[in-house]
């Protein structure tokens, strides 16, 4: 998987910056869907785009480190990124999934940065800090505030060259604990989950190297070796290996010269050789079924073998998979969506990587939808495919979606640092992104027929039926069982107990410089940008950020209205006319509303939560006015179609099922029920029951949507625009509304009667145990929200939290683990989750008692420091993207917050003394207040969560209602 700006154009169309894989990475898994289109006009995006630069300077060390200089002073911010050419592509049979585990054991410790630092201390620092591993490479990346500028470079340069003395046994089995947490939290425990791996079996030869999954199998994770260990950092983690760029608020001379301190005495290590592309080719046809234990939908995928990155056809091909599935005007929609209403949404992408490509259709199903219909439609659309050929507006469409594709991946100092960092390792260019968006536009429809033709047209696939339990007969007539090895769930904790252990001793590599730990640099000072306001027709209210670094606008209109004015008996209302508004106005289509905004190169989306609906779009700047436009003409002229309203509410009820089958979804589900009621509009999902969806009619929702324009509207923008354009533009929207308002209805929150109570649902099977546990506390304008939100950083605020530090650093318990309060006008919840493996969840709640128990006893003047440094910096990477400034006005129009709110809080948490710390913790965080939930494997673990609830459990099945004393609850 490339980090490139068009790695499967189906994730690039999301507009979001350029994500870099995580720690938590395994398998290459590309987006497979896309709701918005970003891009320029098709008569200018070429020459639009052609005027983008990426300016960058390039150097090499002399033990052949390749470094990457690029200047962005507009936050005081500073993001590294190093990319090591290893992916699970190097790795040997019977130790798959090594370079991923590799990864995890170099954020341990190195020689002379302390132990727990790399994970712990940058949050503790104000930055943010993750790794990932795909099938071609490994990456490391931070960013920081500048004034931690030297401390990043000491412990990058660290890990990369002085970490390997420093392993010892105890570490290497916490970690494989940690490794196979993560693939039981993100594969084992996931619905589909298995897909992957089936998929690579078949697709690959034995022995290739893409034939077994980045994360790997437990086994051959239980079967490393410090050896092992040791012989892959010699042949790999050379500097030789590596590129390492640096993104942000710097001097260039000065990063050379301190660059050159820290990196160049590091070892240049062998040379690597580069392997050849080793596409495959498939004889016939392979169809494979597999009963999933989580799914309660049938899924139908097929893949084609295809080329690697780089090749001449990755473009064209990018292009076949938005033109052939991932539009309403596309074959496969029509065929199987509208047409059939087989499922909700199909999806297809490309997925190129460095030694063979794939390409991938996929279709979850309605329930009880039999996968040889499914089949049968693909292949109809196929023919439809063929006999239409490529509409060339759809083409001109997604090539005006580039620029603001370029755009927006480079548009944060991180995105520039991972995007650089990986074009340079795999193309040898930082900037090669804006040659894949030149190559993107360059594509025709010939091309697009070309690949289509030579790669999916009456070609062997890799077919694969997953389908619920019980529900065989769904699977496509012929397929072979898939095997898969499955992990046996274990009661008994005490064989897989680990720890950090002592420290290794060893004798320090010898430096001509101090390694030791470098000073902070001058603390940055934070300023919020400035706000601007206006109050408009109707009551409506206007708040906006001008920010011109890049030429596009990021805005949003929010109806103060969301589920908690769904009718009574008919949850679900707000969602659907979300969904509708989604689904075209009276004079277009919704494919022909998706393709005018596609080809404004714009993204617009309508969604809805419990106390809200809104409208968002991002677009370049120039078409701002235009963009507005079709959002009025979706507000003034909403298609109320009977055929269309049908298929969202199908595709509702489709969702709703789907989610049965998330422990984490459920687990939430009862969580909200226990803490407000089933009644109350934040005790449920807003999308609804099957029982409430299939009551609404289209009537229900034209009868919400005239309410909805009656109620509080505030709307919010940032970006390339004026306030006088701005002011102009939502003014028109403004007098759309209604001047009478509508007051929400009262909904009251029940008396908390579960404080101390412990209720187990039981998923059979699960590999793991999702943990949630907490209470109500205050809504956020209460005075005492803040300090809730103060107080609970030490304990759960992310990776440096302790609470992920005892489970997953200490323990190995869990992948990983943390605690928050959520924002709202109402009493918000404080939770802890987590999902720990089964056979430590006794253990697991025990230590989170405990902790809970003394973290107010044990909090002193230290943790207050500690917080204050922590929030504070962080706020400097708090305005960075649009994105993160539309939140802040959010923030302020929702909450009546001040124009300096964050200056103001800030304030607030360097004045909070250690009595008022500890008042809070003691009222709000007690351990005898929490509820505990519990969801996981009953067979195997309710009898220990008895135990440590001292046998007074309650039993909830998975919509969390109780069932009888004594009966395991129903998946």
């Amino acid at each position: 998987m490339k980090l490139t700006a068009s790695t499967a154009i189906a994730a690039v169309l999301l507009l979001g910056a350029c994500a870099a894989t995580t720690e938590a990475s395994a398998p290459d898994q590309p987006v497979e869907t896309a709701d918005a289109s970003a891009g320029a006009d098709a008569a200018s995006a070429p020459e639009q785009a052609a005027d983008f630069d990426l300016e960058y300077e390039k150097f090499t060390l002399e033990n052949g480190l390749e470094v990457i200089l690029h200047v962005d002073r507009s936050d005081p911010i500073v993001a590294f990124s190093t990319v090591v050419h290893v992916g699970s592509n190097r790795e040997k049979p019977g130790r798959t999934g090594f370079a991923h585990f590799f990864e995890h054991m170099a954020f341990n410790d190195s020689e002379n940065v302390p132990r727990g630092w790399n994970r712990k201390a940058i949050p503790d620092w104000g930055g943010e800090r993750n790794g990932g591993t795909w099938s071609d490479g490994t990456i490391y990346y931070e960013v920081v505030p500048k004034d931690a500028f030297d401390k990043i470079l000491w412990i990058d340069s660290d890990r990369l060259g002085y970490m390997i003395n420093t392993v010892t046994e105890a570490a290497l089995e916490r970690e494989k604990q940690v490794v196979k947490n993560e693939k039981r939290e993100r594969v084992d425990n996931q619905p589909y989950g298995y897909t992957q791996e089936v998929i690579r079996t078949a697709l690959y030869p034995e022995g290739h190297p893409y034939s077994w999954t980045v994360i790997g199998q437990l086994p051959d994770l239980q079967a490393a070796t410090l050896d092992d260990l040791k012989e892959f950092y010699e042949q790999y983690y050379g500097a030789g290996n590596a590129t390492l760029s640096i993104v942000g608020d710097i001097d260039i001379e000065e990063t050379k010269e301190k660059v050159q301190r820290w990196f160049g005495e590091i070892r240049k290590g062998p040379d690597v050789e580069a392997l050849a592309p080793m596409p495959v080719k498939l004889e016939e046809t392979k169809s494979l079924w597999f009963e999933d234990n989580f799914a309660k939908l049938p899924e139908l995928r097929m893949t084609f073998p295809t080329v690697e990155a780089y090749h001449e056809d990755e473009q064209a091909l990018d292009v076949l998979a938005r033109l052939i599935a991932g539009t309403k005007t596309s074959p496969l929609y029509r065929g199987i969506v509208e047409t059939e209403a087989l499922a909700p949404d199909v999806s297809a992408y490309n997925n190129s990587m460095e030694l063979a490509g794939e390409f991938v259709f996929r279709v979850r199903a309605k329930e009880g939808v039999d996968l040889d219909t499914v089949q049968a439609a693909i292949e109809d659309a196929f023919a439809t495919f063929e006999e239409e050929g490529v509409n060339e507006t759809d083409l001109q469409r997604i090539k005006a979606e580039q620029e603001t594709i370029l755009y927006n991946n480079l548009s944060t100092v991180l995105g520039k640092a991972n995007q650089m960092s990986s074009d340079n390792e795999f193309a040898g260019d930082p900037s090669y992104a804006i040659t894949e968006a030149e190559l993107l536009r360059a594509v025709t429809a010939e091309d697009v027929m070309r690949v289509y033709e030579t790669y999916i047209k009456d070609k062997p696939a890799v077919v694969t039926s997953f389908v619920p339990q019980g529900e065989a007969d769904l699977a496509l007539e012929g397929a072979e069982k898939a095997e898969v090895w499955i992990e046996e769930v274990k009661a008994d904790v005490a064989a897989e107990e680990v720890s950090q252990g002592e420290e290794a001793d060893y004798e320090k590599t010898p430096s001509q410089y101090d390694r030791s730990e470098p000073p902070f640099g001058d603390l940055p000072l934070i300023e919020m940008p400035e706000v601007w306001t206006a109050e408009l027709a109707n009551g409506a209210s206007l708040f906006g950020i001008e920010n011109n670094e890049l030429p596009l606008v990021t805005f949003d209109i929010v109806f103060d209205a969301g589920s908690w004015m769904d009718p009574d008996g008919k949850v679900g209302t707000a969602s659907l006319v979300a969904d509708m508004l989604n689904e075209g106005t009276a004079t277009k289509t919704a494919a022909e509303l998706e393709q005018a905004i596609g080809l404004l190169g714009a993204g617009i989306s309508v969604s809805a939560d419990s106390d809200s609906v809104t409208i968002s779009a991002t677009t370049l700047a120039r078409n701002f006015e235009e963009v507005a436009a079709l959002i009025v003409e979706m507000l003034t002229e909403p298609r109320w179609d009977e055929d269309y309203f049908a298929r969202e509410k199908s595709a509702a009820l489709t969702t709703i099922k789907d989610r049965e089958a998330s422990p984490p979804y459920i687990a939430a589900n009862a969580f909200a029920k226990l803490l407000y009621g089933a009644d109350h509009p934040k005790g449920r999902f807003s999308i609804g029951t099957e029982e409430s969806v299939s009551a609404i009619e289209l009537d229900d929702l034209k009868a919400y949507f005239d309410e909805m324009l009656a109620t509080n509207v505030r709307m919010h923008i940032a970006g390339a625009v004026s306030q006088e354009r701005a002011e102009a533009v939502f003014g028109e929207i403004a007098g759309l509304l209604d001047e009478e308002k509508v007051a929400l209805p009262e909904s009251a929150i029940p008396e908390q009667d579960d404080e101390g109570k412990v209720y187990f649902i039981d998923v059979p099977g699960s590999k793991q145990s999702v943990l949630a546990i907490g209470k109500l506390t205050v809504a956020t304008p209460h005075p005492d929200y803040n300090k809730i939100v103060f107080a609970n950083e030490k304990l759960g605020g992310g990776i440096s939290g302790d609470l992920a530090q005892v489970l997953r650093i200490e323990k190995g318990y869990t992948y990983g683990a943390y605690s928050y309060v959520t924002g709202g006008l109402v009493p918000q919840p404080f939770r802890i989750g987590t999902s720990v493996r089964a056979n430590a969840t006794e253990p697991s709640l025990e230590v989170i008692r405990d902790m809970l128990v003394q973290y107010g006893p044990d909090f002193d003047e230290a943790a207050v420091e500690l917080t204050r440094q922590k929030l504070v910096k962080e706020d400097t990477r708090a305005f960075e993207s649009l994105s993160e400034k539309l939140g802040t006005l959010r923030e302020i129009s929702k909450y009546g917050k001040s124009l300096t709110f964050v200056e103001d809080e800030q304030q607030e948490l360097l004045s909070m003394p250690l009595e008022e710390y500890k008042r809070v913790i003691a009222e709000y965080l007690a351990e005898p207040d929490m509820t505990w939930i519990i969801i996981g494997d009953g067979e195997t673990q309710l009898e220990p969560v008895k135990s440590f609830a001292g046998g007074d459990v309650t039993l909830l099945d998975i919509f969390g209602d109780p069932v009888e004393a004594g009966t395991p609850s129903e998946e």
